[in-house]
């Protein structure tokens, strides 16, 4: 509407300006170049309006003829990019439709059209990682990192590319590159902080971690948590050379996280050991104020080197008050008072636990029914209770179990990987573990042969740390269930041998029992032995056949006066 307006207003302006010049013609005379010309003043107007035009006219063609190569060039130009662009975007969604030819010829005719275009070359990197042709899909890359505009992207597929070929080498070296470059990448400053971890570069790793929590990309709680973890690292790698340096480490680990167990633990062993008891008992109660663990509880145990067994029942006693009626506090004041021969307060700390017990707390039940009374059968009841008790938590990552804290899982490499926790039913009994158990050599004995069928209780694998609390002298050792998997078996000596007997009938089931000296009690089917072996077993037939009246069953071993069970522990009467 504008328009019609503007060019009515236009038309009226040229008619009311000829009709003005026409009402007055006037009269013009020209003389140029020995030539007169007399017209009126509308014909010279006339005149020099149409000069122009025709001038406007010559100038427009000739530029048109100018410009023309240039032009079609230009035109040319962009239908074969958008061709590219077409080609480029179907490549890409048959990329992600998992249609290799079709993503092969796109990338063929984006090729044709634009060569050296950015997602030109993208899409031929994936279409080479889509068909599995791996050399061509580093050609791209390399192309593209040494553009400037895609160099970080041809690092990150190179990155992508070294994985693939499990290349740690040439994996690090483009995530190094790639976080020179551009320091606030986010994979290329993991991956180089993961590769210190997963190398046990400690200091590396800090220095990565730093760099990540500068650019923002760390969390501050987690950027604390894992500079713990670094710091425990960097003081267990210590311990034993620069103890002084370790100390310092741990401490400053505790520091920056509390509840860190592993970095408590060492922290307060160090320090003990420096002679700094009252800064280390305060670090372990505030742990296990936190977190109880047993590993707070041996150090604190050991917070005075040659203390008795009654000193040490009296210390766990003011750590167990910090976290009352946790299971960690009754199970380590039940083993201080099983050292220092306090049944009777063994019995008391562990009476709230027998309901439903763990394999810890049963095998600590069998040994004080052995200990304070002698009663070999009540032993053996609570022996197979440990067939079907709860598991006992356990440092676990990745599907691993281990036997203590790392702070990378050997599988993964990824740091602060491990967990204190109960583990899943698919990995306890069968699932790996980082120390797998040697097998013992045989030394030939007399055995008895063993019924098929009922279950078995084996003694494996304890070390005193995990059994019991220590004491100055000669210690009672607790038995403790190997509740993971077979960890590392002492060296087998002969032992003496132990005589067969009969159970009544009304027992709820047989029981075959083998016990070896410091170590704990795993749950196994019964097999037939034939083989001769270090310690014999006591085994109860299927069919016992008549009984004489009912009596306390008992067991004589043949060249010792001590229980049965007594061979868990070291003799504490020396």
């Amino acid at each position: 509407m504008i328009r019609f307006i503007i060019f009515l207003i236009v038309t009226a302006g040229l008619a009311f300006s000829a009709a003005w010049l026409a009402d007055r013609p006037g009269e013009v005379a020209v003389n140029w170049l020995g030539y007169h010309a007399d017209t009126s003043v509308a014909v010279l107007v006339g005149a020099v309006a149409a000069l122009i035009g025709a001038v406007l006219i010559v100038w427009t063609l000739f530029v048109s003829l100018w410009t023309a190569p240039g032009k079609l060039s230009r035109r040319s130009a962009q239908r074969r990019a958008a061709r590219a662009q077409h080609a480029i975007s179907r490549g890409l969604v048959a990329i992600g439709a998992g249609d290799v030819r079709a993503a092969l010829r796109h990338a063929r005719d984006a090729e044709r059209h634009a060569a050296d275009h950015p997602l030109t070359l993208l899409l031929q990197a994936q279409t080479a990682q889509l068909s599995g042709v791996k050399d061509s899909a580093d050609v791209a890359f390399r192309a593209m990192a040494d553009r400037p505009d895609t160099k970080l992207l041809g690092l990150h597929g190179l990155f992508i590319e070294a994985q693939r070929r499990n290349d740690a080498v040439a994996a690090r070296g483009y995530a190094e590159e790639a976080a020179k470059a551009a320091p606030s990448l986010a994979w290329a400053g993991q991956a180089t902080f993961d590769f210190h971890c997963a190398d046990g570069d400690w200091a590396g790793a800090l220095a990565a971690l730093d760099r990540n929590n500068k650019a923002g990309l760390v969390e501050k709680d987690t950027y604390l948590r894992q500079r713990a973890v670094l710091l425990t690292a960097q003081a267990m790698s210590l311990e034993h050379t620069e103890r002084p340096a370790a100390a310092g480490l741990a401490y400053e680990a505790v520091k920056l996280c509390p509840g860190l167990t592993p970095a408590a633990a060492l922290a307060g062993r160090l320090l003990a050991q420096d002679g700094e008891r009252r800064r280390a008992g305060r670090i372990l109660e505030a742990a296990w104020r936190e977190a109880p663990h047993p590993d707070i509880a041996e150090a604190y145990s050991d917070l005075v080197p040659g203390a008795s067994a009654r000193e040490r029942l009296a210390r766990m006693r003011t750590l167990a008050r910090l976290a009352e009626n946790h299971l960690e506090s009754r199970i380590a004041v039940a083993r201080a008072a099983l050292d220092a021969r306090e049944f009777a307060e063994a019995r008391e700390a562990l009476k709230p636990l027998i309901a439903s017990p763990t394999r810890r707390v049963a095998a600590l039940m069998a040994y004080l029914e052995e200990a304070e009374t002698g009663d070999i059968g009540r032993a053996r009841e609570w022996m197979a209770r440990a067939v079907h008790a709860a598991l006992d938590p356990v440092w676990t990552a990745d599907g691993l179990i281990a036997e203590h804290w790392m702070p990378v899982s050997p599988a993964t490499g990824r740091l602060d990987a491990f967990r204190w926790r109960v583990p899943v039913a698919d990995l306890t009994p069968r699932g790996p573990l980082l120390e797998p158990a040697p097998s013992p050599p045989a030394i030939p004995a007399p055995a008895i042969p063993a019924p098929s069928g009922p279950p078995a209780v084996i003694a494996k694998d304890v070390s005193p740390k995990d059994v019991s609390p220590k004491n100055s002298g000669s210690r009672n050792v607790s038995p403790r269930v190997a509740d993971t998997a077979a960890r590392p078996i002492p060296e087998a000596k002969p032992e003496p041998s132990l005589a067969e007997t009969k159970v009544p009938d009304s027992k709820p089931e047989s029981m075959a029992i083998e016990l070896k000296p410091d170590s704990a009690i795993e749950i196994a089917p019964a097999a037939p032995d034939t083989t001769p072996g270090i310690t014999p077993s006591l085994h109860v037939p299927d069919d016992p056949g008549p009984e004489p009246a009912p009596q306390q069953p008992r067991v004589k071993p043949a060249n010792s006066g001590r229980g049965m069970l007594s061979w868990f522990s070291r003799d504490a009467a020396g």
